[in-house]
């Protein structure tokens, strides 16, 4: 495996600058360009990519932790940056395991190429087991894909989209085709339709496919529908999870950090004039928050180093991450509360950080895996699937 030093290159300058630029951006719902180039320049970017590919081989726990640390200043722009992450992250964990299927990614990473996710499609449900985008066959090996792709996170920077879609006439057929596409590709339009209550600055806008052409060697898989023991499917569930319970978990943190700022600034009247920092209840409330964030950096980092060193979780992998992402995710809402109990009515106005925060953190209710998904998978691993 390819290794490391341990230095981000997210040094506190740059993240304080993208820090002061994300309310703007919320408030004008428009994506942070200045904040993708910077992050480019100084590497981030490739910071999975294997060193032999131009990246700079870091390893998933040091990227899950990099992506806490940029959650906590710009959740949208980490959001944004973290699907670009997971495609990186896919084709690292498969070239770890000796499987090449990827290079060309690795390879276009280290060049400067960005990568976009367009997987989830209105109405569906199966997330990554079946597609109702038609991959159409054509002749030499390549596909046409027809469909509609919600959620596009980086929808106005990425230049290679990655997706799937069902084969529905070879001869084998039906087959999970998956791809990468090219954003110059006449048939690739987006929808300028991000308003939302919340990760603005990620403008995760809809992507229409209009028989938009993937060429034969962008074709790296063909998979039966339903569940799959394929390692791509691993790889992309592990990276995925980590990283998105990593972008929660950075909210959470700075939750935190706002709420221990609020209790020291803020005076009672009742209780003549000392710092709330000094109230049973509001002391209550900050610790009870730092508790819950506390349990789960140690998860991240474990089972991120867990993909790193190849360990072999068995039929509990796909219970752990989506358990991972679930209580992340539910941590991090818990934690906001918190916070905003804890700061008082001022969190209310809209220009206060936490109430941005607020409205950014409700957005993990609905990433893959959810609540349902998360316990229906537990509840398989332990139990063993439901009788029919």
């Amino acid at each position: 495996m390819t290794t490391s030093d341990s230095l981000s290159p997210l040094g506190d300058d740059l993240l304080e600058r993208i820090r002061s630029r994300a309310p703007g951006h919320d408030q004008a719902n428009t994506f942070p360009t200045e904040d993708l180039a910077e992050l480019a320049a100084c590497g981030y970017l490739r910071a999975l990519v294997p060193i032999e590919f131009g990246g700079l081989g870091r390893s998933l726990r040091d990227v899950a932790r990099d992506q806490v640390r940029l959650a906590a200043h710009a959740p949208a722009t980490a959001l944004a940056v973290n699907m670009h992450l997971v495609w990186t992250g896919v084709a690292r964990t498969l070239h770890d395991r000796g499987d090449t299927s990827l290079s060309f990614l690795l390879h276009e990473a280290g060049t400067g190429e960005i990568f976009g996710f367009g997987v989830s499609e209105p109405g569906n449900d199966l997330v990554l087991t079946g597609s109702i985008t038609d991959a159409r066959p054509q002749h030499g090996g390549g596909y046409r894909f027809t469909g509609t792709k919600i959620f596009t996170t980086l929808s106005p920077a990425w230049t290679r989209l990655g997706t799937m879609g069902l084969d529905t006439t070879s001869p084998d057929a039906p087959k999970i085709v998956w791809t990468f596409l090219d954003r110059s590709d006449p048939g690739i339009t987006r929808k300028d339709d991000w308003d939302t209550l919340g990760m603005r600055a990620s403008q995760s806008q809809t992507t229409v496919l209009d028989g938009a052409v993937a060429r034969p060697d962008r074709v790296f898989r063909r998979l039966d529908p339903g569940p799959s023991r394929d390692p791509l499917i691993f790889a992309i569930f592990a990276n995925f999870e980590i990283l998105l319970a990593a972008v929660y978990t950075g909210i959470g943190r700075r939750a935190v950090e706002l709420a221990v700022e609020a209790a020291e600034r803020r005076t009672s009247l009742r209780h003549d004039g000392r710092s709330l920092a000094q109230d049973p209840d509001i002391r209550w409330r900050v610790a009870e928050a730092a508790i819950l964030m506390d349990g789960i950096y140690p998860q991240i980092d474990a089972l991120a180093a867990d993909v790193d060193t190849l360990v072999d979780h068995g039929s509990q992998w796909f219970a752990l991450l989506s358990g991972l992402k679930h209580r992340a995710t539910e941590t991090a809402r818990l934690t906001v509360d918190q916070a905003i109990r804890v700061t008082g009515g001022s969190s209310y106005y809209a220009g206060n950080e936490l109430g941005r925060l607020y409205r950014d953190v409700l957005a993990g209710l609905f990433h893959p895996s959810d609540a349902e998904s998360a316990h229906s998978t537990v509840a398989a691993a332990w139990l063993g699937p439901i009788d029919v």
